[in-house]
């Protein structure tokens, strides 16, 4: 009779064999990149928001990967090749907002299955290239073989560019923002303030008290929107500054477009109104890029900014820019994928074009774009002011790049901002 001695080591030999197999692997490591997406979007969402906010970010993806982890034995090597490319690309796109938040504030919450999900991502884009080297066809004739992997590569770079590109953006910001506050400089007293929006969300700022009776909103954030902040309160204004949501210490799910910022805007608006020192018709706002496009969207939807300062401003979405004049084709292809994307993580339709929102603002408005602004800044904006009821006023400023007019003319832009904000806060 024959006596079989098992070992401690059997069961890592069996495992050992079981990851030799690719289809394991693979599907060991999609599985992995599927947690992270449940985790982000249904575990440990971010504060303020709930499961039921990220039906669309949380299902459509999984699903996606669910099926990807069921069919991917049944497939054709080629077939794999390609489903584990694209899984890995998005495992490693998943874990980008994980590296984001580590680096700027250390790991927390969903970080380390975002970790995970990047090191699967990893994994499954060295699977995919291994199994397309390996099932390489090599019974044709030479110069078709050359030809053929030729024109996959120029498929691939095309893919690349005009799809995953502008998809990555649409994920990137609506995943990752600025985590920390920013020193303040403001050049006045402030306070530490707290404001709720219309859909619950709490979002945390500074203001300046208002020593002439008005009140400015500087926007968005507390970073880069502190100059505008500071030259307004030399001058007696008000000047409220705040991480918008899902920026810094506010509530929320970020979304560097903007896409529904005005929420934001309007509970800013309702705050000063509520301050004993400013008057509820003295209340305007200055806004920087997006900030400037998500003044112009709250600006035509309530009477109760009386004057706004929109600089940079120019697309939100392939909407805009299909109704901005010089538009190419390319732009519409790029910008439409981003937009779906951008729809897709955060669970929301794109907002309306901003040419068709600027006649509807009943407050004066002052367009500024730097004369070496992006190239969409100045078509934008002259398409804005020729479709603004007046009061309205259009600068471009001399020398300045993107949102760089405090920079290129110090002197003259706050002389011309004050001077407008003076002209329709101030002066009855």
């Amino acid at each position: 009779m024959t006596t079989i001695t098992h070992t401690g080591s059997e069961p890592l030999t069996r495992a050992i064999t079981w990851l030799r197999d690719e289809v394991n692997v693979a599907r060991l490591a999609i599985g992995v990149v599927a947690l992270h997406v449940v985790d982000d979007n249904f575990l440990q969402p971010n504060p303020g928001t709930t499961a039921g906010d990220h039906p669309v970010s949380g299902l459509m993806p999984l699903a996606l990967l669910v099926a990807a982890a069921v069919f991917y034995g049944r497939l054709r090597a080629g077939a794999r090749a390609v489903i584990a490319l694209f899984a890995g690309y998005f495992g490693v796109l998943g874990g980008i907002e994980a590296l984001h938040y580590t680096r700027e504030v250390g790991p927390s919450g969903d970080d380390y299955t975002g970790i995970l999900s990047l090191l699967a991502g990893l994994v499954l884009l060295g699977v995919g290239g291994l199994t397309l080297w390996r099932s390489r066809r090599r019974d044709d004739r030479l110069w078709w073989r050359y030809v053929r992997r030729a024109l996959i590569g120029v498929g691939a770079v095309v893919v690349a560019g005009v799809f995953l590109f502008p998809f990555s953006i649409g994920y990137i910001v609506t995943h990752a923002s600025r985590a920390t506050v920013p020193a303040a400089d403001l050049g006045a007293p402030f306070e530490e303030v707290e404001f709720t929006t219309n859909d619950g969300l709490r979002l945390k700022g500074w203001y300046i008290r208002s020593r002439n009776g008005a009140a400015v909103i500087s926007f968005p954030g507390r970073a880069s929107s502190q100059k505008r902040a500071k030259l307004l309160a030399r001058h007696g204004y008000g000047v409220l500054v705040f991480d918008r949501r899902g920026e810094g210490e506010s509530e929320g799910d970020p979304n560097l477009f903007g896409w529904e910022g005005e929420r934001d805007v309007h509970a800013a608006v309702e705050f000063l109104r509520n301050r004993p020192e400013v008057d509820p018709d003295r209340i305007g706002g200055i806004g920087l890029s997006v900030g400037g496009e998500m003044m112009i969207a709250a600006a035509a939807e309530s009477d109760a900014l009386r004057a706004i300062v929109s600089e940079g401003a120019s697309a939100r979405s392939v909407r805009d820019i299909v109704a901005n004049p010089g538009t190419t084709w390319s732009e519409v292809l790029g910008n439409g994928v981003a937009t779906l994307a951008t729809s897709l993580f955060s669970n929301a339709l794109p907002p309306a074009d901003l040419k068709s929102l600027v006649p509807k603002i009943s407050g004066a408005v002052l367009f500024v774009y730097g004369e070496n602004g992006q190239p969409a800044e100045e078509p934008a904006n002259r398409a804005f002011y020729a479709v603004a009821h007046e009061p309205r006023e259009l600068w471009e400023v001399p020398g300045s790049g993107h949102i760089g007019g405090t920079e290129a003319r110090p002197r003259e832009y706050e002389r011309r901002v004050v001077a407008f904000f003076d002209r329709y806060l101030l002066e009855d």
